[in-house]
């Protein structure tokens, strides 16, 4: 397994933009908790998953089986 930034530098600078203005929480969600917090749990469960391979939900990291 490995995750790494996606390879669109414009899609990394906006959503890294969106945490920093959010506080670390996901730009893409409203509400803002534990689960909401980078890496969100959402994403942490698809890591979870060893039959996932994909982007997280803002496209900020993708994960590689």
């Amino acid at each position: 397994m490995k995750i790494k930034l996606n390879p669109d530098e414009e899609i990394v600078k906006v959503v890294k933009a969106g945490l920093k203005e959010k506080g670390g929480y996901c730009p893409c969600r409203l509400d803002r908790t534990e689960d909401t917090k980078c890496m969100c749990r959402e994403f942490r469960e698809q890591i979870a998953d060893p039959d996932f391979e994909g982007f997280c939900h803002c496209m900020l990291y993708y994960k590689e089986k």
